[in-house]
């Protein structure tokens, strides 16, 4: 026998003697796993029936898919799948996982694309999350909460001065197809001062679509300050149903830590559909629309986790805009009425303004905030303060010229002033206003030489108007800036540096 077969024969007598030696050691463990089985599979639901003592809201695994159990009667379960449902089929095992359905949180979120389970959709590596939440946690007690008395800045002028918005609010972006909902949400989100977290949300909205709201919030930076969690209309209806949880999720983690957080619902009309698509699948009875009764818990159990945390609780913040999409500006629809009535008021886009190039087409008359004048910046709230009323009187007056109504010199001088107000609440997209610059156009509005100026020149002239009364007092401006209200004295200045800037200058004379 060779030297190399005598090291091979010693090498094997030693790996026998450590494998009897483990074997004395081993000791027998039985562990008995009840499987339950797939007995209907369909269209992203399951029926399954044999497994021990089921939960609703467990999280089970159905032949390597992820299914939520949705409902439990006497024989069967309702399961929702959450992947893939082509992988699913009648016989297949079902097994439980031993926890229920949670998603990954914290600041690692910042900066990624994520879908509602929390997997990374933008190609750049796993997502190293320290922690999980529940997705349907316990809800924040009624004495953690105060009432909304902080201003969330929207950067929009029609919302700031006439409605506004406060950190902890719900409030409703409603109007007909092509609007401008999610452009003007995408515009809120990007105008956020440093220290709010920008959430965006796609419900069941077409890839392209997506893909391209996701650049924009890149190239504009609210990345880096914010993520967004998509599911596009590919995907399985239970992922789809899911993405507004999850994201409510993730969002009362940054605000139990602290943090003020702004969520963008795009849009609760497809969650309402595909909560109705899920019903009839799943077999429960359904009323008016051929949507489920539980449709308005559906959504209040989502919407009302929106508050403002007390100081003992943090002081962070989470405000929700969901967006509902109406037809023919049908406010008393099924889904229309339910979500108006959980939120705390509603911006109605209109279709007419629109078609008119008035963009963002907020309908102010039909548009309100019930909480956010109570958080409005006090310089602002006391100069925007008559604004929305007048300007609602303008709009009644110019029906009756429309029929070629005779108006006295009170009511066309009305009429002249609210034609270059409704110029001045256009807006570019990224144009994203300061509370100084909001300050300064309504006191350049409320000058008497605004309606000598040709609604077509407005623009300029509000530039100008505005860069006087920065140069005028800078540090008033600052206050403003600041949202601060200075003494009266220093606005009637700034006012009367409009007006200057405003009014008609002599021949071969420029400002």
């Amino acid at each position: 026998m060779t030297e190399r077969e005598q090291e091979h024969q010693q090498s094997g007598a030693e790996a026998l003697e450590r494998l009897r030696r483990g074997l004395d050691r081993a000791r027998p463990r039985v562990d008995l796993v009840r499987l339950g089985r797939v007995s209907r599979a369909g269209d992203g639901v399951a029926l399954a029936t044999g497994l021990d003592e089921p939960l609703a809201g467990e999280l089970l695994d159905v032949n390597g898919v992820a299914a939520r159990v949705d409902a439990i009667t006497r024989d069967v379960m309702r399961l929702v799948l959450m992947g893939d449902p082509e992988q699913v089929e009648a016989g297949d095992p079902v097994r439980r996982l031993g926890r229920v359905l949670d998603v990954p949180a914290g600041p690692e979120l910042i900066g990624r694309v994520v879908d509602p389970l929390g997997q990374p959709r933008d190609g750049q590596g796993p997502l190293r999350a320290r922690r999980r939440v529940l997705v349907d946690g316990p809800p924040i007690a009624l004495e953690e909460r105060e009432p909304v008395s902080r201003p969330l800045r929207t950067g929009v002028f029609v919302l700031d001065t006439m409605i506004p918005v406060g950190r902890g609010q719900r409030q409703l972006i409603v109007g007909d197809r092509s609007t401008g909902k999610t452009e003007l949400c995408l515009d809120i989100l990007a105008a956020q001062d440093p220290d709010v977290v920008a959430i965006y949300v796609a419900v069941g909205r077409r890839g392209a679509e997506v893909a391209a709201n996701v650049e924009w919030l890149r190239a504009a930076g609210v990345l880096e300050r914010g993520f967004v969690v998509t599911s596009d209309a590919d995907d399985p209806l239970g992922l789809i149903h899911l993405a507004p949880y999850s994201a409510t999720a993730m969002a009362e983690d940054l605000m139990r830590a602290g943090r003020d957080v702004l969520i963008v619902y795009d849009d609760l009309t497809t969650h309402a559909h595909v909560h109705r698509s899920l019903a009839l699948l799943l077999g429960r009875p359904v009323g008016r629309e051929a949507f489920p009764a539980d449709v308005f818990f559906a959504h209040a159990r989502l919407l009302e986790r929106a508050t403002q945390l007390g100081r003992a609780s943090g002081g962070g913040s989470l405000t929700a805009l969901p967006i509902v999409e109406t037809q023919a500006g049908d406010l008393s629809a099924f889904v229309p009425t339910n979500i108006v009535s959980i939120t705390d008021g509603q911006i109605r886009l209109d279709t007419a303004l629109a078609a008119a190039d008035q963009i963002p087409a907020v309908d102010v008359s039909l548009s309100v905030s019930r909480v956010g004048g109570k958080a409005q910046p006090q310089a602002l709230k006391r100069v925007a303060g008559p604004l929305k009323n007048q300007y609602a009187q303008f709009l009644e007056f110019e029906v009756f010229a429309r029929f070629g109504s005779r108006l006295e010199s009170e009511a066309q001088q009305l009429i002249e002033w609210g034609r270059r107000v409704r110029r001045a609440l256009r807006q570019e997209r990224g144009e994203a206003l300061g509370w100084a610059e909001s300050v300064a156009q309504v006191l350049a509005l409320d000058t008497d030489a605004v309606a000598q100026i040709p609604v077509d020149e407005l623009d300029d002239a509000l530039d100008r108007a505005l860069a006087a009364m920065r140069e005028r007092d800078p540090a008033a401006w600052s206050e403003l800036e600041q949202g601060h209200l200075p003494p009266q004295a220093q606005l009637d200045a700034l006012k009367e540096a409009a007006e200057t800037a405003l009014a008609p200058q002599p021949a071969g004379r420029t400002t």
